[in-house]
């Protein structure tokens, strides 16, 4: 008696032997962290070359369309941080309701840790900001030295490898997961200006809308997808930044799959008595189940994981690298670096993240109100809280918001990718320099 295979495999055509690597290249989180940086390198090229004009007045050419009398057009520039980053955040959206419900942040004691050091990592960089420049519409800035790159940090652990304890990996990522919680809530409160209620009241309807269709059971995402333009429209004209739409409609995306793995296995019971028909009204039979067979497959995983997976290799390889490419090319002056601005910005990144993080760490641990992760000392904590002081994509989101001075803003992102670079070199120094930790048996 023939066995099924305990996992077949669906036959192979030529094209496979080339996108099966490529898709198993787009599921390795370190190679995210590669491109961005291809990208920022390509940025500060351009940025420092002879054709630096034409490429900053690339991203300032204006795109729009217009419907009779009313018109929507802003720079390609705009658009990117706008309009494309909202994948960015709804994939934050997504993330951080992953882990409330079943990641890290679920179980509170596990949880304390990285909200506690999270917290510091951003309290002690504004603070940093502030106590350097904290007169003037410069001192808007306080928000930008607060974020962790969670790209550049995971390419830094990937080349560390077994030199980072599995628990201090964990609480990084899940750091950078609070630390975008905070990044948020800094943009929601600190820079939306002008608020217009009646546009954040329609926003409001389009997600109450958003709930009531997933209420009734639509399954199709299209309505979700029209739902969703409307309500970033909603947010863009508001004053209060169109990025959180897609933190908002995010953490709305159900967590829970809609077919249980009982009735999948009954589908596919009744799948098998039809496969080997082969007269005319069986094969029909048998197109109509294959139809819900697809259906029912899909919805054995929830909207939450499957578009966390689906969106993942776009924003990390897409989306985050044209951010890049947007807002990366900047003039590296040394002058210029040890102005205010970008010394303010350089040291919340360089000295304020990482005594944040590691302070707020280790008065939660003294206190007995959480514990040290596994085979995690601390030097080797602070190696791993200066890698947090890598800010890149949100810190220059953020300067984008906080300065609306050309020159202050430049001396900002100077701030940023100095402060990140030398985080990155300091933090893998310290690591590279730790004993690998011992396995435990």
């Amino acid at each position: 008696m023939d066995h099924p295979r305990a996992n077949p495999a669906l036959p192979a055509e030529p094209i496979h032997r080339l996108t099966t690597p490529i898709k198993h290249y787009l599921h390795i989180e370190a190679a995210g962290g590669i491109v961005l940086l291809a990208a920022t390198i390509v940025a500060l090229f351009f940025g420092n070359s002879p054709w630096a004009a034409a490429y900053h007045h690339f991203w300032h050419t204006p795109v729009g369309f217009s419907v009779g009398a009313w018109r929507m057009e802003y720079s390609l520039e705009h658009w990117i941080n706008d309009g494309l980053m909202v994948l960015f955040f709804f994939l934050i959206g997504l993330e951080v309701k992953y882990e409330l419900i079943l990641g890290e942040l679920r179980d509170t004691r596990q949880a304390i840790l990285p909200i506690m050091a999270a917290l510091g990592g951003m309290v002690v960089p504004a603070a940093v900001y502030l106590a350097i420049q904290h007169e003037g519409t410069a001192a808007r800035g306080w928000g930008i030295p607060m974020a962790t790159d969670i790209a550049f940090v995971v390419g830094c652990m990937a080349v560390l490898g077994k030199r980072v304890p599995h628990g201090l990996r964990v609480m990084l990522l899940t750091l950078a997961i609070a630390d975008d919680i905070g990044a948020i809530l800094v943009i929601a409160i600190g820079y939306s200006t002008g608020v217009d209620f009646t546009a954040l009241a329609w926003a409001g309807g389009g997600l109450l809308a958003i709930a009531a269709i997933a209420r009734l059971g639509v399954r199709a995402f299209l309505p979700y997808i029209l739902l969703g333009i409307a309500v970033w429209y909603a947010f863009l004209v508001s004053g209060v930044h169109a990025t959180l739409a897609g933190v908002l409609i995010g953490l709305m995306t159900p967590a829970r799959h809609y077919v249980g793995p009982e009735l999948f296995r009954e589908f596919l019971d009744s799948s098998a008595t039809l496969i080997t028909a082969e007269d005319t009204p069986a094969q029909r039979k048998l197109l109509e189940q294959a139809n819900r067979l697809r259906q029912a497959a899909r919805e054995t995983v929830s909207p939450l994981a499957y578009l966390q997976t689906l969106l993942h290799p776009w924003v990390t390889f897409l989306v985050l690298p044209i951010f890049a490419l947007a807002n990366a090319a900047v003039k590296i002056d040394v002058g210029q670096l040890f102005s205010q601005v970008a010394l303010a910005v350089m040291l919340g990144l360089l000295i304020g993240k990482p005594v944040g993080v590691f302070l707020f760490s280790w008065i939660s641990v003294k206190l007995g109100i959480a514990p040290l992760p596994a085979r995690t000392t601390w030097p080797t904590l602070f190696g791993g809280a200066c890698l947090a002081g890598i800010g890149f994509t949100m810190a220059l989101f953020i300067a984008t918001l906080a300065m609306t001075d050309t020159a202050m803003l430049e001396q900002a992102k100077l701030g940023v990718l100095s402060g990140s670079v030398l985080s990155a070199v300091l933090g893998m120094g310290i690591l590279w320099s730790m004993p690998v930790p011992e396995k435990v048996e």
